[in-house]
Order: C-alpha cells, then sequence, then structure tokens
C-alpha cells in the first residue's frame, strides 16, 4: 500500500473508532441486535459475507475487515457470495456450524434477508449488515418497518446521493447547457432500498438547483456492462437528446452510462458523469484523455469493513449495543484531486 493510502487508513480508522459515539454518525436509536446473543469470553471468531466480493469496493472492504480483525487479535474469515442468493443462507448455515460468534453480511438479495435472521437466530450468532439493508419480517427492506431492519454500517444513502447530485449541478452551470437539450439518466439496481434512497437524494439536489432537466430513470443490475447495455438502450430512444448527465447507485452504473454514451458517438463536452465510489473514475483520470466522467464521491470500503469489525467486536466482547446504523465519511473528487484524497486506483 502507497505511504499516502496507509495515512489516509490511519487516518480514517482512527476516526471510524468514533463515529458510533456521535449521534451525526447514527439514527440516534439503538438496537440491541440478538438479544439471544451474550458476551464472548475467550477467542471471538467471526465470519465476513460478501455479495461481489472481486468488485473493487468489496476488495477494500475486506482488507480493512482483516486489517482491523488483526488489530484486535480476533478471527476472521472472508467470503464471497457472487450474486447467489441460495449461496448466503448456506453460508450463514455453515458459519453456525462452524461456530462463528457474529456474522456481517453485504446480500445479493434483499429478499432472503428473513431467513437470514431465522438462521443467524437459531444458531445463537450476533447479526451485523454492512452495506445494504435485510429486513427482519419481509422481502422488502423499503416496506419494512424501522424497528425490523437489522442494524447496518455503511455510508448514509441520502448524503451520499445528495453530495453526488449538488456536484451534477454544479458542473451542469459550468457547462452552461439549456434543460431543453439536456436529460439526466439515473441508473441503479432497484430492489436495493439503499440504492433508491442514493438516486433519489441525487435527483432532490439537482433539482433544487436545476429546475426543469427531465430524469430518465434506468433499471440496471448495478455491474457496469449491464448498465451500459440498458442505458445504450436509452440513449438510442433518445437520440435527439444533445447533453447527458449520468449518475446512479455506484460507479458502475455511473462508467456504464458514461461508456454507452462514448460508443454512441456523444463526446465528453457533452456529458457530466458524477460516479459514486471512485475506484471506475479515477481510471479516467490517469491520463491525458477527455473523459465525461467529471467527478466521483469517493466512499472507501476499507473504513467500512474495519467499522464493521470494530462494531461486531464491541458488541461481542463488551455487550455494546449495535447502533441501528453507523456511516463512514465520504468526499468527492475529481481529476484534479484524487491523487491527494488517498484513493488507490487498481
Amino acid at each position: 500500500m502507497p505511504a499516502t493510502s496507509r495515512r489516509h487508513a490511519a487516518a480514517a480508522t482512527g476516526l471510524l473508532l468514533t463515529l458510533c459515539l456521535s449521534t451525526a454518525c447514527s439514527s440516534g436509536k439503538e438496537t440491541s441486535g440478538e438479544d439471544s446473543v451474550g458476551k464472548v469470553d475467550g477467542k471471538i471468531s467471526l465470519t465476513y459475507l460478501q455479495k461481489q466480493g472481486d468488485q473493487e469496493y468489496f476488495v477494500g472492504e475486506a482488507a480493512g475487515a482483516r486489517a482491523k480483525a488483526k488489530e484486535l487479535g480476533i478471527g476472521l474469515k472472508v467470503v464471497n457470495l457472487g450474486n447467489d442468493a441460495n449461496k448466503t443462507v448456506s453460508e450463514v448455515q455453515s458459519a453456525v456450524a462452524q461456530k462463528s460468534k457474529g456474522v456481517i453480511i453485504v446480500v445479493p438479495d434483499p429478499a432472503v434477508g428473513p431467513q437470514v435472521v431465522q438462521t443467524a437466530k437459531d444458531g445463537k450468532v450476533a447479526l451485523l449488515t454492512s452495506d445494504d439493508q435485510i429486513c427482519t419480517t419481509g422481502p422488502d427492506p423499503a416496506a419494512c418497518g424501522q424497528d425490523d431492519l437489522v442494524p447496518r454500517i455503511g455510508f448514509s444513502g441520502a448524503q451520499m446521493g445528495g453530495e453526488v447530485g449538488k456536484r451534477a449541478a454544479e458542473e451542469y452551470g459550468k457547462a452552461g447547457w439549456k434543460a431543453a437539450d439536456t436529460r439526466v439518466i439515473s441508473a441503479w439496481k432497484q430492489d436495493v432500498t439503499v440504492c433508491g434512497d442514493r438516486v433519489r437524494a441525487a435527483k432532490k439536489a439537482f433539482d433544487a438547483v436545476v429546475p426543469g432537466v427531465k430524469t430518465i430513470n434506468v433499471p440496471t443490475d448495478n455491474t457496469p456492462t449491464g448498465a451500459q447495455d440498458r442505458i445504450a438502450a436509452t440513449i438510442t430512444a433518445n437520440a435527439h437528446v444533445k447533453n447527458w448527465v449520468v449518475w446512479g447507485c455506484n460507479d458502475e452504473n455511473a462508467m456504464g452510462g458514461v461508456t454507452a454514451l462514448q460508443n454512441a458517438g456523444i463526446g465528453p463536452d457533452h456529458v457530466i458523469g458524477v460516479g459514486l465510489g471512485a475506484y471506475l473514475a479515477c481510471k479516467e483520470w490517469q491520463s491525458d484523455k477527455k473523459s465525461g466522467m467529471k467527478a466521483a464521491l469517493f466512499i472507501n470500503g476499507k473504513d467500512v469493513g474495519a467499522l464493521a469489525v470494530q462494531t461486531m467486536y464491541d458488541k461481542l466482547k463488551n455487550g455494546k449495543d449495535f447502533p441501528r446504523e453507523a456511516f463512514a465519511p465520504t468526499s468527492m473528487v475529481d481529476r484534479s484531486t484524487w491523487k491527494k484524497s488517498g484513493l488507490a486506483c487498481g
């Protein structure tokens, strides 16, 4: 890891250790998690189950989790679930059988939430989610009462989306575009609750500054190729549009949109892409070639992984209740600032 990245990680970890003590990073209401899980005397072993574990953000999250586990002297097993909902349930069962004391999970499909919760409860294993929400009583977290959501470590969807929308509006103002000539593409996997939070907040923030620009909602699978294919069809159906603003749930959606526009012959001066993650956006900025990706919100998976492990450790070792939600910090970066942010661009 470069020295700048180590310094960033150390500073972020120091901040993360204080996050749950501040009302700025949680909802203010705490939940006890699984009441059947008591304090652990002896060795603590955890299992971290991640969807899309080969995605750069989740690779960083796993690295942050491992580093924190090593620091705390606890055992940690990280499992890549891919996009397999069936594997999700079987791996929770495996974690119980292997005597893990806690499971941290990013589910591929929120519909498995109730089964995951019941399996953990039956096994007397503490359960914490990271990034995406799951509900104890039904398949759709968006339709779930606050008290029925499993405690979550991640980022504030509303805050992140708001930052994306504000930056897109700023870039729109600098470009001098007209609303009649412009469309916004908002792309996300529409059954993921946190994605909906992000894109709605982006639209609200953008519309507050730039009224009158029509938004086209594009359902995707949250992958670059999936987003690119779906957005390409949208571009074809709107061939009269001159200027495009693109955002989505993650960098994959924004980058897929920017690539689709490029492939359609739309030059970078007519594209404002604002990513969410920055791990793909930064690759566009490693050369002097102009890009439609104008900025991205840097979200550091390492911070979330470290905070999730610390939060689980505090629960199991010290009996500290899980916060309902705890959030890691973010920062907006662009071609001129991303290197200074500590973002490691693979």
